[in-house]
């Protein structure tokens, strides 16, 4: 009887989400950015080389490494200088002149969103200014880092908000600079803002259409890391962003897979997410995900909640967490759990 009266909740809440009138925050529908970065088509029809550059549609992040990887120094500014964004955004490419394209990217872009981002120093290892914005940063030196993490953000993130001051800690950068802040030497920790994100409570967060466009990129994202040689990363999953990783579980050759406050991963159990990644799951007894009914009806939901006992995640504790937004908090119970699965515990 209880099952029926959560799915029933379920099935109303999504309504209501669809119909743009949940409480405090409705949001409207998203188009969610996919394909190629901007300007690949002039990419493609560039003969600056004297030879065919790769498609940035269908080209692997293998195969876009190896081409570069045959190039010389000055050969690759060529093309840095020529498409800032095709570089700056291929994954595959060296992160190095993926910095400095980007760097050269936010330079030249007039748009208030992005000021900041444009600061001296910092290594943005990914800018797609269609859309609402998408970036990555990193936060640490990751091409001599022995361990890797990643972290994915939920809902009404874009590049006007991946830093913003407000609710630090549930914004990509403040998590990630707090994760990278707790662990050791030889850790680098990535913000990933690379999909399209919904905002607010309305259908997009009651239903898997951003998160399937996003899981592609984030799959594809890091399939470039380990084009570019870098270690397996551990992967961190906020609320939407954790559906998001549940869909792309099975490509994202992880090594952990962490989720937290989440509403659902689209699998039953973690035998269902077809990884072979440890995966991990923390909830706050304060999070208000928790009154989210954990099912799918219909495309409505995103089904068992990671942190219950038949899913089978390793737990984390989150005891010292408050709200949605505060398992990076520093001083926290998660924090140190998450910087200890960052660095590579095994227990």
């Amino acid at each position: 009887m209880r099952r029926f009266t959560r799915t029933l909740a379920a099935v109303a809440l999504a309504m209501t989400a669809a119909a743009g009138t949940v409480g405090w925050a409705s949001g409207g529908t998203q188009r969610a950015v996919t394909g190629p970065p901007p300007g690949s088509s002039s990419w493609r029809a560039d003969g600056v080389l004297g030879r065919e550059l790769p498609d940035p549609a269908h080209a692997t992040p293998e195969q876009v490494g190896s081409f570069f990887g045959g190039l010389s120094a000055p050969e690759q500014q060529l093309l840095l200088e020529r498409h800032p964004l095709v570089v700056g955004n291929l994954d595959g490419a060296p992160l190095e002149l993926r910095y400095r394209a980007n760097a050269s990217a936010l330079r030249a872009s007039h748009d208030p969103r992005y000021a900041r981002l444009a600061a001296p120093g910092r290594r943005i290892l990914a800018f797609d200014p269609r859309g609402r914005g998408q970036v990555a940063e990193v936060f640490g030196d990751l091409r001599s880092a022995r361990h890797v993490s990643v972290v994915v953000p939920g809902s009404d993130i874009d590049a006007g908000t991946f830093d913003r001051r407000g609710d630090v800690y549930g914004t990509p950068a403040g998590m990630a600079k707090s994760l990278y802040a707790e662990t050791g030497p030889g850790n680098a920790v990535i913000a990933w803002a690379g999909y399209t994100t919904p905002v607010g409570l309305g259908p997009d967060a009651a239903t898997g259409g951003l998160a399937e466009a996003g899981s592609v990129r984030l799959t594809r994202f890091t399939a470039g890391l380990a084009a570019d040689g870098l270690p397996s990363p551990a992967v961190f999953c906020h609320s939407y962003g954790s559906v998001v990783c549940g869909l792309a579980a099975r490509g994202l050759g992880a090594r952990d897979l962490v989720v937290l406050g989440s509403p659902g991963m689209r699998a039953d159990d973690v035998a269902g997410l077809r990884t072979r990644a440890r995966v991990w799951a923390a909830k706050d007894d304060t999070d208000w995900i928790d009154d989210v009914p954990h099912v799918e009806v219909a495309g409505l939901g995103h089904g068992a909640d990671p942190a219950g006992e038949a899913f089978g995640a390793r737990r984390v504790p989150a005891e010292d967490a408050k709200g949605h937004t505060g398992y990076f908090a520093p001083g926290t119970d998660s924090l140190r759990a998450f910087a200890a699965i960052a660095e590579g515990d095994s227990r």
